[in-house]
Order: structure tokens, then sequence, then C-alpha cells
């Protein structure tokens, strides 16, 4: 029995090659919520230059929906990148290989998504509500989005750990 045919010691009744091909999938599911939210943020950022307000935009705020801009854009290609990835090492018996490198991929594009949503909460409370407004929203959803992606599932791991 090859390694690829062996049962994989999880408690599932699959082969390694089963796993890969379930991990796969799931990572699929979890990029599509990933490229959903990215769309509606972009979309939204895009729409602002249309505004009448975005002629009094200062340079800080200019700065700032540009720099949202240029996040939203490298994060849709990220999460396009396992696509590409997968075309690449399709047939090639590299499916562990892919996997792994979606599930960095989707880690990477996880941060991206939280640093976009402070951006865009920022840029809108600094305009509606002010400088000091759109840094402290910025900040504290920034804060927010680091302990809901990072130290929740870190707690969540140890206390199955645990168990």
């Amino acid at each position: 029995m090859s390694e690829h045919d062996a049962v994989v010691g999880d408690g599932r009744n699959e082969t390694v090659n089963e796993q890969m091909d379930r991990n796969w999938a799931e990572l699929l599911q979890e990029l599509r919520v990933l490229q959903t939210g990215v769309q509606i943020l972009a979309g939204f950022l895009l729409t602002i230059p249309f505004q009448q307000r975005f002629e009094r935009l200062d340079d800080y705020q200019v700065g700032l929906y540009l720099a949202n801009v240029v996040l939203a854009a490298l994060i849709t290609a990220l999460i396009l990148l396992p696509v590409s990835v997968h075309r690449r090492l399709f047939r090639k018996q590299l499916k562990e290989t892919l996997v792994e490198s979606a599930d960095r991929i989707a880690k990477v594009a996880l941060a991206g998504v939280a640093l976009l949503s402070a951006g865009t909460a920022s840029l809108v409370f600094d305009v509606t509500a002010g400088r000091e407004a759109g840094l402290l929203a910025g900040g504290g959803l920034l804060a927010v989005m680091i302990l809901l992606l990072v130290f929740v599932p870190m707690w969540l791991h140890k206390r199955a750990s645990q168990d």
C-alpha cells in the first residue's frame, strides 16, 4: 500500500488522496467566502470617486482610498492564486503541495481582508466624522479583526487540545 493509499489516522476512513481532495474542496469554499467579502468592499471603493464629496477629500483621505483600492486588488489576486496554481499543478500528483500552498495563501488573504476592512472603515469614518474618528474606527476594527481571526482560533485550538 503506497503512502497515498494509506488510511489517514484522524478517525476518518479515507486515504491520503481522499483527505487532500476534501481539504482542497474545503479551502475552495473558504476562498469563495473571502472573495465575496472582498468583492463587496472593492465594489464600494470603486463607487466613491463618482460621488460629489470625493472632490473634497484631503491628501490623507485620497492616499487612504488609493491604498485600499490597491489592497483590494492584491487580495483579489491572492484569492485567485490557488486557481492558477491548481491549473499549473493539475494532474502532476502534487495535490498535497497544492493544498498546503492554498492554506498559506488563504491565511495571508484573511490578513489582507482584515487590513482592507479596517482601512475602509477608517476612510468612511474619516470622511464623515473626522480624522480622529477615522483613526479610532480603523484601529479599533483592526484590533477586533486580529482578536477574531487570530486569537479566537488559537483559543479554540488550545481548548480542543485540552479535552
